[in-house]
């Protein structure tokens, strides 16, 4: 068995020990006993972002989007179902900065969608624009290796 990962809770924001080998198992939390992972993108709020986004073993790629946007609506399914392959060797979660505005100004996300992807809380890359499948998969592939 190899050593634990930290795995926030998406839920209650707890984190949880899981070893690697057991993530594909649908773990769930120790505290709310909810899925650690539902094949979807987690919504976060300015509360809830540092203790699942920025704590943790797993990547974490965010999608920063307004209601509003065209381009965010549109992208919107292409980042769903990489939640559903992509979790979950690394979380996928989603801000609306029309709600969240602070965590949109504290990463000086200027055009939306824009993507993040955050390694133990430190931005490791940046995509801004709508992607399709195929260059999502890319960009992560480049990032993560």
């Amino acid at each position: 068995m190899s050593a634990p990962l930290s795995v926030p809770c998406p839920h209650c924001s707890a984190l949880n020990r899981v070893p690697a080998e057991r993530l594909t198992e649908q773990p769930q939390c120790g505290r709310c006993k909810l899925p650690l992972f539902d094949g979807k993108p987690a919504a976060l709020t300015t509360a809830q972002f540092d203790a699942v986004a920025t704590r943790g073993d797993l990547p974490v790629v965010v999608d920063f989007w307004a209601p509003w946007c065209g381009p965010c609506r549109g992208f919107a399914p292409v980042f769903a179902a990489a939640a559903q392959s992509l979790e979950p060797q690394l979380r996928l979660v989603k801000v609306d900065t029309e709600a969240e505005p602070a965590l949109a100004q504290r990463y000086g996300i200027r055009s939306i969608p824009t993507l993040l992807v955050l390694r133990h809380g430190k931005e490791i890359a940046r995509q801004a624009g709508a992607l399709q499948p195929a260059q999502l998969r890319q960009f992560l592939a480049g990032v993560l290796g």
